[in-house]
């Protein structure tokens, strides 16, 4: 049976499909009586009844509208979706806009409260369909050359905010692989050496592509080092709540970041972690892999966050796998994703004859086949407890 969360997400994208077709009657099923949008444009009225004239208002403007969801998290009765909206303004004027014939494309983070099976509050993080419109306009501003040079910029910051070096830990193997996208993305890895030998270990993924996303990993990067060091906390939960709020107001507001913040004390084996948001790690013991589950949002999403943290204690022979979602979402020719399961079946069978990282890459360059074109980057952190702990 689906939890509550799978059933509010699924709910959400019923709903996106709908506002996409511009099925009112299908929207105006799912939407609370006492609906509120905290993201009203110019000229829109509040409650249920405005957000569907509004609606009705953009589809007689724009024609061929398409949403691709690339991401969403849920807690509790809030949904949060990352999608990208594809739409031809070519119908009619719209918010004293004429038509151009042409397409635009544009990143959207919605937040939904989901109550009694029904959409009862949404928030639009910065991307309300006037900030759509702006997208557009700066899309067709900008020449091909211009994005060459800032991806060539992007992955300069990108590099230089990775680690140079590894840690030496005795009794551990830290394994880190990096494989960047031809595309920049928001990837990134760091280690934290803090007091009493502790090490902290961190794996995110910032949204978006490009110069945005590089700034934005690099400035997390940072804030996570001094933060860490500041604080010298054993709690990574509490480092990564004081990031978020320093991010909450720092950042792009239809950007945020993912985050698994782990530190271990690598006499006892002991990890303790906090997640914000990030695919979740597995532990390899026994012939099995067990998710490293911790509740908590993105960073720089919203104020006054909390991050659930859990701990393990790592034996000898076993390890944690850190990865980001570029490996799990690659397709194969067919158009078949990778996928959390398969990952996780892979990390629970391998002999620690070879590396965990090259192992995981071979099965994936057999999944994709010849001529894959890499769509984001890949990173994975290897952390193995290589022989028995005093």
């Amino acid at each position: 049976m689906a939890s509550e969360e799978e059933k509010n997400k699924a709910l959400v994208r019923r709903f996106l499909e709908a506002h996409a077709k511009g099925d009112l009657g299908a929207m105006e099923e799912m939407l609370a009586p006492d609906f509120v949008d905290h993201n009203l444009i110019p000229g829109q009225r509040p409650g249920r009844e405005g957000y569907l004239h509004s609606t009705a208002e953009y589809h007689a403007a724009y024609s061929h509208t398409r949403y691709v969801i690339e991401k969403q998290l849920a807690e509790g009765d809030e949904v949060v979706t990352t999608f990208a909206a594809r739409a031809t303004h070519d119908q009619g004027e719209w918010m004293g806009l004429v038509p151009t014939g042409k397409e635009f494309e544009a990143l959207l983070v919605l937040i939904h409260r989901i109550v009694g099976d029904k959409i009862a509050e949404e928030w639009s993080q910065g991307s309300g369909l006037a900030e759509l419109t702006q997208q557009r306009l700066e899309q067709e501003r900008i020449e091909r050359e211009r994005i060459e040079q800032e991806l060539r910029v992007a992955r300069s910051i990108q590099q230089a905010s990775l680690p140079k070096d590894v840690p030496t830990l005795e009794s551990w193997q830290i394994t880190p692989y990096y494989q960047p996208a031809r595309e920049v993305g928001g990837d990134f890895y760091d280690f934290h050496v803090l007091s009493e030998g502790r090490l902290g270990v961190v794996v995110g993924d910032a949204t978006g592509k490009g110069v945005p996303a590089a700034l934005v990993m690099s400035t997390t990067c940072g804030m996570l080092q001094l933060a860490a060091r500041a604080l010298d906390s054993p709690s990574p939960g509490e480092v990564l709540a004081q990031v978020n709020e320093t991010l909450v107001a720092r950042i792009p507001s239809n950007m945020f970041v993912t985050c698994f913040y782990a530190i271990l004390n690598p006499k006892r084996g002991h990890l303790v972690y906090a997640n914000a948001g990030h695919d979740l790690p597995y532990l390899q013991h026994g012939g099995e892999a067990e998710e490293l589950r911790a509740r908590g949002m993105p960073l720089g999403l919203m104020p006054a966050s909390s991050y659930e943290e859990n701990e393990i204690v790592i034996d000898a022979g076993e390890s944690v796998l850190f990865y980001s979602d570029g490996l799990v979402e690659a397709h194969d020719p067919e158009g078949q994703m990778f996928s959390f399961p398969r990952l996780r079946a892979l990390v629970a069978k391998h002999t620690w004859e070879g590396a965990l990282g090259e192992y995981l890459l071979e099965k994936l360059y057999s999944f994709v086949g010849e001529g894959w074109e890499q769509e984001d980057d890949i990173t994975l952190i290897t952390l193995r407890c290589s022989s028995s702990l005093s």
